[in-house]
């Protein structure tokens, strides 16, 4: 028996005209953790989707266990022992995590019924697994976006699979549910499971991966073991290019206080919120999965209610209440791109203009030439790949789509920037360019806040953070102080007390 899993020969998949895939090659080993990566348009999503039967190639073959594989639907493919775990949630927020968990793969008694004795059992222990000790009746759109990802990983464990594709799996995880992760999956490894890890992250790709695929433009670029290639090469062959600075942060002084957040509190969310917001700088918040950092901005920004607290802007008491009230002042990024920040059945340039139409009108009538001109602009400018700016969001990569969500607010006239997860599910390269669009904003003297769950990312950009626990603030770090890294962040995230 072969020791090769899964292996694609030269596939080609082309759409109206545009070439996703081109003569593209990867082998899977048993055993082996194979990391993919690429810049967004590379073609992995679509190598991804031919990979788990969402797409039926025009040429190649798919050799699977040394036999010619044809599988025309995600069913068959995860019926020969081939399942995705997709960076967008597949997850039905009205179920049970149970139900979730077993859909399409139900289990029955003797007397004919749904077992949801021995099902519940087991999808306890599956998620125990994982290290979440949640209520396996628990509503899935009760969870937060980490928790869901967890359900979702835990579909392709229950399912047994020989060849497991993760897609950005750490996307919506923090450290310990990240930590958690790799542990499953290299038990998985050892088990003899094939797994391809696709992943924007270098870290995780050079810390996990025992080899490394590189894709651009559609192709095969090199297939190299991860102890035989450094950062700065990887990065080359990604982009065909050198990056010399993955965080292009630029030294600026802060001015006045943009927005001043009193005394906010929410049950169950978050406490005794105190923190001031400056002009001209980028204010960074980090903290572990759960921590209510998303919770504290959605209140804010009234998408949430509030229970206390106070909103000063500029100065000025806000009454804020509602998400048509914030936008006169607050732009708001949201950390679910998919269901909050695009309208997915809607152009990129109508998503583009959605928000600021007044900005678009000319009369009593939209102003097409100036929807189609700013439209435009930012696709040149934030390199979003589609061939046409009347694409559907719905039909562009998660990293694409990100990036029309940044394109959306920043044609805002909003002084102040809430940047939730910015970064998730896009490049190396495509990162530089948001956070350049940061720069500009602060050069411009608006005020930016990131919630990031990336350190380095946070370290990088940042030139405050603060750091959540458990609803409340546990630290405010100055980085421009060489006493404060990435561990000490980390310790306050834990509840640890930093060193004075």
């Amino acid at each position: 028996m072969s020791e090769i899993a899964v292996e694609l020969r030269n596939i080609t998949k082309i759409f109206s005209g545009v070439t996703a895939l081109d003569g593209m090659s990867i082998a899977l080993k048993k055993g082996e953790i194979h990391g993919l990566i690429g810049e967004n348009g590379a073609g992995k999503s679509t190598l991804i989707k031919v990979l788990s039967g969402v797409h039926i190639p025009e040429k190649g073959e798919i050799i699977f266990d040394d036999q010619p594989a044809k599988y025309t639907s995600p069913l068959e493919a995860k019926r020969m022992g081939i399942t995705c775990v997709y960076q967008e949630l597949n997850i039905a927020k009205d179920l049970s995590i149970t139900d979730n968990l077993f859909m399409g793969e139900y289990v029955k008694s003797k007397s004919g019924l749904l077992d949801y004795t021995y099902m519940n059992k087991r999808a306890r222990e599956v998620m125990e697994e994982m290290g979440q000790d949640l209520e396996p009746t628990k509503q899935c759109g009760l969870l937060g976006m980490g928790q869901q990802q967890m359900v979702e990983i835990g579909k392709s464990i229950l399912s047994n699979s020989k060849v497991i594709i993760l897609d950005e799996p750490t996307s919506s995880l923090g450290e310990k549910e990240s930590q958690l992760l790799f542990e499953i999956v290299k038990k998985l490894k050892a088990q003899g499971k094939a797994i391809l890890f696709v992943s924007h992250k270098l870290e995780e790709i050079f810390e996990h991966c025992d080899v490394v695929t590189v894709m651009r433009d559609a192709k095969h670029i090199i297939t190299t073991p991860t102890s035989a290639i450094n950062k700065d090469q990887l990065i080359s062959y990604m982009v065909g290019r050198t990056l010399s600075n993955l965080f292009p942060k630029i030294k600026t002084t802060p001015g006045d206080v943009a927005m001043e957040i009193k005394d906010f509190s929410s049950v169950g969310a978050y406490r005794n919120i105190n923190f001031k917001a400056r002009y001209g700088e980028i204010l960074g918040f980090a903290g572990l999965v759960g921590a209510g950092r998303t919770e504290l901005f959605r209140g804010i920004f009234a998408a949430d209610k509030k229970d206390s607290g106070q909103i000063i802007i500029d100065g000025k008491v806000q009454n804020i209440k509602s998400p048509a009230k914030a936008i006169a002042n607050i732009a708001f990024l949201t950390e679910d791109r998919k269901a909050q920040g695009l309208v997915l059945s809607e152009t990129i340039a109508r998503n583009i203009s959605l928000v600021n139409l007044s900005t678009f009108t000319r009369g009593l009538f939209l102003d097409d030439k100036k929807i189609i001109s700013q439209a435009e602009d930012c696709v040149k400018k934030l390199r979003i790949k589609t061939n046409s700016i009347y694409k559907l969001a719905g039909d562009l990569s998660g990293g694409n789509q990100q990036k029309v969500v940044i394109a959306k607010w920043i044609n805002m006239k909003a002084n102040i920037f809430i940047f939730d997860e910015p970064t998730r599910g896009i490049d190396v390269g495509a990162k530089i360019e948001v956070y350049n669009v940061m720069n500009d904003l602060i050069k411009a003297g608006k005020c930016v806040i990131m919630i990031s769950s990336e350190l380095p990312e946070i370290l990088g950009m940042s030139d405050r953070v603060i750091v959540m626990r458990g609803g409340k603030i546990m630290a405010e770090i100055d980085c421009s102080s060489d006493q404060f890294n990435q561990e000490d962040i980390m310790k306050a995230a834990w509840g640890g007390v930093l060193k004075s």
